[in-house]
């Protein structure tokens, strides 16, 4: 998660023109190499500049801000404490220093900062309240997480759809006990909440408590019944508990109703290979490769079913495929 934060402050924050104090280098050409990935570069000229001219305006600043884009946090934390020293009203820095404690797995050290600026410069496009928000959940502060959340998401922070989003976040984040507990007062405040039921079913998927699970879909059908994903999970359900036959009539609901999602696909594929009925099987996991086609696990399912059709050349090149996919993602970091 760290990472992707990362690459889309990279992807949509740029940095911004400063006035100068007749510096030799101009901050111009710091920030054309730093658009350029040249940090080393970017951080030379601006060594450059600290020799000639050690005062010139927003220095500290545009150290930060270079040693930020670098990867450096702890070098950004110093050169960002010392931007903030000479501007305090730098709401830039006290940004950045709150991403850089934040990136260096400080969040508590980041959380006043990133409280004090709560929005993103117009032209970036990620929510300083979801990294708030997410502080917030890894210092176990639940209650000014979900404030944050209900901000980002311009709810009341003492509503049902305040407790949901948070308890979806506390899921994806695997705080499950406390995301069960969200996700029950969101449905006990509004009971026909869409998605509440779901988040709950989720959960007991997630911790294979198959009745439980059942229970939480069918109830989200009942409300939602357009929801493709609720007749996608029931069916995961049904199949986890070999009842195969009212699985498949579930994915082919979900897959009406939403034909461009690869994982009913896939799940089908795995039912119908259950059921022997492998030529079907071959059909529905090729339509998911077909959207996705680098998935090692529908490879290694395609694999299985022209095995068990006698394919063999077949099978063992999706095999291999899926084996040389998932290595590839394991040497990822």
């Amino acid at each position: 998660m760290q990472i992707i934060l990362v690459l889309l402050f990279f992807l949509c924050f740029p940095v911004k023109a400063q006035s100068l104090a007749n510096p030799t280098s101009s901050y111009d050409q710091v920030h054309r190499l730093g658009e350029q990935g040249k940090y080393d570069e970017a951080l030379a000229a601006l060594n450059e500049i600290s020799q000639t001219n050690p005062t010139a305006k927003n220095l500290s600043h545009e150290f930060g801000v270079v040693y930020f884009r670098k990867g450096d946090y702890r070098s950004a934390v110093g050169a960002l404490q010392r931007a903030m020293a000479e501007n305090p009203e730098d709401a830039e820095a006290t940004q950045l220093m709150g991403l850089s404690l934040y990136l260096s797995n400080k969040p508590a050290e980041a959380i006043p900062y990133l409280a004090k600026v709560q929005s993103w410069y117009p032209s970036a496009n990620v929510d300083a309240a979801y990294i708030l928000g997410v502080a917030y959940i890894q210092t176990k502060d639940y209650a000014s997480a979900r404030r944050a959340f209900a901000k980002m998401f311009q709810v009341p922070p003492d509503s049902a759809a305040a407790y949901l989003f948070t308890a979806r976040l506390l899921l994806r984040l695997d705080f499950a006990p406390i995301a069960e507990e969200y996700g029950k007062k969101a449905v006990e405040l509004d009971a026909k909440l869409p998605l509440a039921h779901q988040v709950l079913g989720e959960l007991y998927l997630y911790e294979n408590k198959l009745a439980e699970a059942t229970a939480q879909f069918e109830q989200e059908i009942a409300i939602n019944p357009g929801n493709a994903a609720a007749y996608y999970k029931l069916a995961d359900a049904y199949s986890r508990a070999q009842k195969f036959d009212e699985a498949e009539k579930l994915l082919q609901r979900s897959i009406w109703l939403d034909a461009n999602s690869s994982g009913p696909y896939i799940l089908l594929g795995k039912v119908l290979e259950k059921k022997g009925e492998s030529e079907l099987a071959v059909r529905a996991l090729q339509r998911a490769l077909a959207m996705d086609p680098n998935n090692s696990v529908t490879h290694h399912l395609l694999g299985q079913s022209y095995r068990a059709l006698g394919r063999m050349e077949d099978a063992e090149r999706e095999l291999k495929m899926a084996e040389s996919l998932q290595a590839a993602r394991d040497q990822k970091p």
